[in-house]
């Protein structure tokens, strides 16, 4: 670890906004679990799969199971990647524990369909709003890159490997329609982490090429405020006139997903033939990203 990652980022840990998030994350997990995955044996992947998995083979207390079984990558964690994130992921999965003990919550449904859909909805909010807190609430993704870095396949690849077995040993012990279901919780809880987590304003990159580029530089950087990267190209090569081609300026720049169509749109009216694509950004940060509005 470096020097920054070394100590306490006291400033993030007590930020307002932060304990919001892992307080109301930590709840939406203690709805999802005990209102829905619980009582009725859905699994989740990563830890509280796990957790899930051995509470009914061997009816362990769960919320020892969420504690134990998130040590290890607690620490790899602080090993790894820093002491504030160690630190905001043993808060929340500390009161992820107290909260399933103490924390009441009536069985919502019995409904196979509804527990997989709703399980997985709040529960991926809980991660989502936990990984916007610093940390997070299931320390299995911390392994997963911690192993990609010792053998060299992909997270993803090591998730997924990891998931299928849970999954299986769920299809043996509850019957394959269970894990099935478990299946959709999984599928469910990711597509909402990544979304909470990312945000509704989630980056992306928007590249532009235009026979007129000075025009769209303007358009971007004086009406929309937004900072840009110009490469230097070729464009032409087309069908039929293979050896046209000029100079041109190819424009970047990153924006969120909610300014895009409005982008777009003063783009192709000032150059309806603009040559545009998107790619997700997973990460932003510096520059002029985000214009705020003052008041």
């Amino acid at each position: 670890m470096n020097g920054l990652t070394n100590k306490l980022d006291w400033k993030l840990i007590l930020a307002p906004q932060n304990i919001i998030y892992n307080v109301l994350g930590v709840l939406c997990a203690i709805f999802a679990m005990k209102g829905f995955m619980i009582p009725n044996a859905f699994l989740d992947g990563g830890v509280t799969g796990i957790s899930i998995l051995l509470h009914e083979i061997y009816h362990i207390n769960i919320s020892v199971l969420v504690l134990v079984l998130n040590i290890g990558f607690v620490y790899l964690g602080y090993k790894y990647i820093g002491k504030t994130f160690a630190f905001q992921t043993s808060i929340a999965v500390i009161l992820l524990a107290f909260g399933l003990l103490y924390v009441e919550i009536p069985v919502m449904t019995h409904d196979k369909l509804l527990i997989a859909l709703f399980g997985g909805f709040f529960i991926g909010i809980g991660m989502g709003l936990v990984i916007r807190s610093g940390g997070v609430i299931d320390g299995f993704e911390i392994i997963a890159v911690f192993t990609t870095k010792k053998i060299g396949i992909t997270i993803s690849e090591i998730i997924m490997l990891f998931n299928t077995v849970i999954f299986l040993v769920a299809a043996y012990k509850f019957g394959i329609e269970t894990a099935m279901y478990s299946i959709i919780t999984y599928f469910t809880a990711t597509k909402m982490c990544d979304y909470v987590s990312d945000g509704i304003e989630e980056y992306i990159a928007l590249t532009i090429i235009a026979p007129d580029s000075n025009r769209i530089k303007e358009l971007i950087v004086n009406e929309f405020k937004k900072g840009i990267s110009v490469y230097k190209g070729e464009r032409g090569y087309l069908p039929g006139s293979f050896d046209v081609k000029v100079d041109c300026d190819i424009i970047v720049t990153i924006i969120t997903r909610l300014e895009l169509l409005r982008i777009k749109d003063a783009i192709y009216e000032i150059e309806p033939k603009a040559f545009m694509y998107v790619q997700s950004v997973k990460e932003a940060r510096g520059g002029v990203i985000k214009h705020k509005n003052k008041h």
